[in-house]
């Protein structure tokens, strides 16, 4: 009996996905993989992705493809163009096409989607998972670092747009701060862009010139502008002081390899369905951290490393849980 495509899809769409990844059953196959990114590599966000990826097509779980910089309204037809090439694990971001990747996970049930997305995996799409950079408690444990090094109280935070996935770190930052430097105050903006370095280097520019002595670099180009004036700067997401070390005292890392990892051997396992695999970013999963002190070690009051690295492991021991507030951070 011949069935079309769509009656396949129909059918395979009510079944487990464990059997609809045939072409996964060998285990020691690695998985055909394919990532999709609306920025460059190099943006702090998808370079962690792109780092674990690397990471598992060196050991030999993946084979892996990518597209960068891929508009908003391409992303779709990538995201089917890779599907019909074969690839059986697609990694990307949903933000700003949340319908479209959804509709294309839908019409594509034997491939595994694992998506970062403000929203929830849905039941109904059991080969859609979710994810997010969940690194609230090394944000947390910057912002201690941020809170004795601040001179005068006056922080300055840049970011890109003021959604969930950047808000939470800030507000973690912010809190991490009051904790070392109660009567700290912040200047809050955001440029409405993922990377425009040099909109955020003059936001930041503008922040010193108000009075800011230390700046939140959420985007490229903070830490420029406070390397021109002579100010510190905390990071976000990877780890910069190797081009600052003079400036970057330190950042709150995000590592993606438990999350694709995660993914990675529910697809082996024939196991993968519609899970929220944000908790892999937690620190207790290993999938944040604060980065070392580097050119800085020693120039941080001993007091306060003490108190960060106390913190740090009530963090990873569940004794002290950092807020995840998602709400817009404001100026103070």
């Amino acid at each position: 009996m011949f069935l079309s495509r769509r009656a396949i899809l129909q059918l395979s769409a009510s079944l487990p996905l464990a059997g609809l990844l045939p072409s996964l059953a060998r285990a020691a196959d690695p998985i055909k993989t394919a990532a999709i990114y609306t920025v460059p590599v190099e943006q702090q966000w998808v370079s962690r992705i792109h780092k674990a990826a690397t990471t598992a097509k060196e050991r030999g779980d993946i084979e892996y493809v990518f597209s960068e910089k891929v508009a908003n309204t391409d992303y779709e037809r990538v995201m089917r163009e890779y599907c019909e090439a074969g690839q059986q694990l697609i990694v990307g971001e949903a933000f700003a096409v949340e319908d479209a990747a959804r509709a294309v996970a839908k019409d594509y049930p034997d491939r595994a989607f694992l998506i970062g997305s403000s929203f929830k995996p849905d039941p109904a799409l059991p080969n859609f998972a979710t994810f997010d950079n969940f690194i609230q408690d090394a944000s947390y444990l910057s912002g201690m670092i941020a809170g004795a090094m601040t001179k005068n109280g006056n922080i300055g935070m840049v970011g890109g747009y003021p959604i969930p996935e950047v808000n939470r770190l800030m507000n973690a930052f912010m809190a991490g701060v009051k904790e070392t430097r109660d009567d700290t105050k912040f200047q809050v903006a955001f440029i409405g862009s993922w990377f425009d370095p040099p909109k955020a280097k003059e936001t930041a520019l503008a922040q010193i010139d108000a009075g800011a002595d230390l700046m939140y670099a959420e985007r490229f180009g903070v830490s420029d502008a406070a390397k021109d004036k002579g100010v510190l700067a905390v990071g976000n997401v990877i780890d910069t002081q190797a081009d600052y070390p003079n400036t970057v005292v330190a950042s709150a890392l995000w590592h993606f390899e438990p999350t694709l990892d995660a993914a990675i051997a529910n697809i082996k396992a024939k196991t993968f369905k519609a899970d929220d695999y944000g908790v892999y970013s937690f620190m207790k999963a290993g999938g944040c951290s604060l980065s070392s002190l580097g050119t800085f070690e020693g120039k941080v009051p001993e007091d306060v490393v003490k108190k960060t690295t106390a913190k740090a492991d009530e963090i990873k021991s569940g004794t002290f849980t950092v807020a995840i507030d998602d709400s817009e951070p404001k100026s103070s």
